[in-house]
């Protein structure tokens, strides 16, 4: 079932996601011609209007298919006819919708939530060496570390994790004001917990709160800007050779994932919540990806509308479309051929688990 619901909610994203194209565009005046869940052959089309709308056979992808958006067209109706603020307004209208569909999903998932733990300091144990006049202290609010800001109180671990050694630069609020705490000792020590097993601490406690429902939109919002900075972190750390294709995981091991992860959950509930998580985590992740400057991506559209637009005002001559059709189609052959690698990945690592 875990598995029947993870292949439903990536339908659900992809639909979303074309259908802020489909609505932009209609709103817009342009042409659709075809409105497409999937890839590959049809299994189900019909006609409305101008329209034809399919479902076909490869679980991967969509597309909205507007008159006129890679090649030259003489309808007046044609993509490439409209003002170029609509054309703009069409290719983000897929991101922004995978963005308001995730933050929507991340207030749902943590509205039956009781506390939340916030990045405000309670206390230490007795083994914490990294209080003191000098260090942390009872009170303090975490506000950033190394640069990066705290939006959760889980993001203190992640950020620290980020960085080999035990020197951090830290920024807290105590008491108001701001406490810069550079080139700062940030020592680890062996616990063993109750089953005998070994962790590593820092001996900190975090002060939990009773959430409101504005504390709960609060931290569904927070939770999302901090999944936009993931995706940020995430293509840093593969620029500069920190990760790699292997670290990288498709759908095939996303849906892996969330089935163990449901499978680990105490309750029904608590499954359907992890996977909502999971779900609205992809969901942002697309909106972000989507317009970064890739042929064949939302944002390689971007970046090849504006400069167009920039050209043609200069020279008062139409750049005939079918050469960035030529370069997106290009895009999208590497881009596939990504994802075949990384699925095969997925699947190797599943039957070898």
């Amino acid at each position: 079932m875990s598995i029947v619901f993870a292949i439903l909610l990536f339908s659900f994203l992809i639909f979303i996601h074309e259908l802020g194209h489909f609505v932009a565009a209609k709103l817009s005046g342009v042409q659709v011609n075809e409105f497409a869940m999937f890839m590959g052959p049809a299994i189900f089309k019909k006609q409305f209007g101008e329209t034809l709308y399919s479902i076909r056979c490869i679980p991967i992808g969509g597309y909205c298919a507007m008159e006129g958006e890679d090649e030259a067209s003489d309808n007046p109706r044609a993509f490439g006819s409209a003002k170029w603020w609509k054309r703009l307004i069409i290719l983000v209208a897929g991101s922004f919708m995978n963005f308001i569909a995730g933050l929507l999903i991340m207030v749902i998932v943590f509205m039956p939530v009781k506390q939340l733990v916030t990045p405000v300091i309670e206390g230490f144990e007795s083994y914490s060496t990294v209080s003191g006049e000098q260090g942390l202290q009872a009170g303090d609010r975490i506000l950033e570390v190394d640069g990066e800001k705290i939006y959760v109180q889980s993001d203190f671990g992640m950020l620290l994790s980020l960085n080999q050694g035990d020197v951090h630069d830290l920024v807290v609020e105590r008491n108001g004001s701001k406490v810069y705490l550079n080139d700062f000792v940030m020592q680890r020590h062996e616990v063993k917990d109750e089953q005998g097993n070994t962790q590593m601490l820092y001996g900190m406690n975090f002060t939990q709160i009773d959430a409101t429902f504005s504390d709960k939109v609060q931290y569904a919002w927070n939770n999302t800007i901090n999944v936009i900075r993931s995706v940020r972190l995430s293509l840093q750390m593969l620029i500069s050779g920190q990760a790699g294709i292997g670290d990288m995981t498709g759908p095939v091991g996303i849906v892996q994932i969330m089935s163990d992860t449901a499978q680990a959950s105490d309750t029904t509930l608590d499954a359907v919540l992890n996977m909502l998580y999971f779900g609205a985590f992809i969901a942002i992740n697309l909106a972000v990806m989507n317009m970064l400057p890739i042929p064949a991506l939302d944002g390689g559209r971007v970046v090849a509308l504006l400069l167009t637009t920039g050209i043609e005002a200069v020279t008062r001559k139409k750049i005939n479309p079918k050469y960035e059709g030529y370069i997106h189609a290009a895009g999208m052959v590497l881009l596939l051929g990504l994802m075949a690698v990384i699925m095969f990945k997925d699947i190797f690592t599943i039957f070898k688990g």
